[in-house]
């Protein structure tokens, strides 16, 4: 994997120079890159366990998740709800009670739409939405963004010490980190263009037009640097609603 070898090869160059040379700690190195090492052969099982115990953090200390009796949820399961066992995935969805524009999804099947969000999307534009979170889950960009946050945060090491089974437990000041690391992980554009697409295909399958991908992406450029954070880890909704538009 790239962020393993980028570790190695500046391992490598430290081991080749004297220590006063560097100034690196020689010792923590090697620890650093062993961790790189163990993270980068974490199993999907396990990203998807280290997942759900930061979405569970998340919902218990961060966001207010809308009752099931509320009109952005019940719209929310009118919209997803046949989509739970999607496209070989288990997937679930909730609504976070926030004036955020945004949205997301993590490795373990969770895709989360803001209220702020869903306020100023139709139905097919949300829908569009959606199957662009749930394209990050399926093409494996949210598994990776788990990977490099917990390669880079020594986290897995410390929760295999702290119990016997091969996922630990992770403590809240732990998952807290995670979650920020995850979060502010921004995606490619490569990344954003598969998921894009795929977002325009569910939109499609489940409506038979796809007008919706191209008018959310024209409301989100529209918001400019408006501090919706979809508009930080989606970048240039303009231009990919004009790729779109072409399309």
């Amino acid at each position: 994997m790239r962020l393993l070898g980028s570790a190695l090869l500046a391992l490598g160059l430290a081991l080749a120079m004297p220590a006063h040379a560097t100034g690196l700690d020689i010792g923590r190195a090697i620890g650093a890159a062993g961790d790189l090492g163990k993270a980068a052969t974490v199993t999907d099982d396990e990203v998807r366990s280290y997942a759900r115990q930061m979405r569970a953090y998340e919902e218990r200390s961060r966001e207010k998740v809308a009752p099931a009796s509320s009109k952005a949820a019940q719209r929310l399961a009118a919209l997803t709800d046949k989509y739970r066992n999607h496209d070989g995935m288990n997937l679930n969805f909730k609504v976070y009670q926030s004036s955020q524009v945004n949205a997301n999804a993590s490795a373990d099947g969770s895709v989360r739409m803001y209220s702020g969000l869903m306020d100023m999307m139709t139905d097919d534009e949300l829908l569009f939405v959606i199957g662009h979170e749930i394209g990050h889950v399926k093409h494996g960009h949210s598994a990776k963004a788990m990977r490099t946050a917990l390669a880079t945060s020594g986290m897995r090491k410390a929760a295999g010490a702290a119990g016997n089974s091969t996922v630990g437990t992770l403590a809240d000041s732990q998952l807290g980190g995670l979650l920020e690391a995850v979060v502010n992980a921004q995606h490619s554009q490569a990344q954003e263009t598969q998921s894009d697409d795929y977002g325009l295909d569910f939109l499609r399958k489940a409506r038979g037009k796809t007008d919706g991908a191209v008018s959310s992406l024209r409301k989100l450029a529209k918001l400019g640097g408006g501090g919706a954070s979809i508009l930080s880890s989606h970048p240039d909704p303009a231009r990919r609603a004009d790729r779109m538009a072409k399309g």
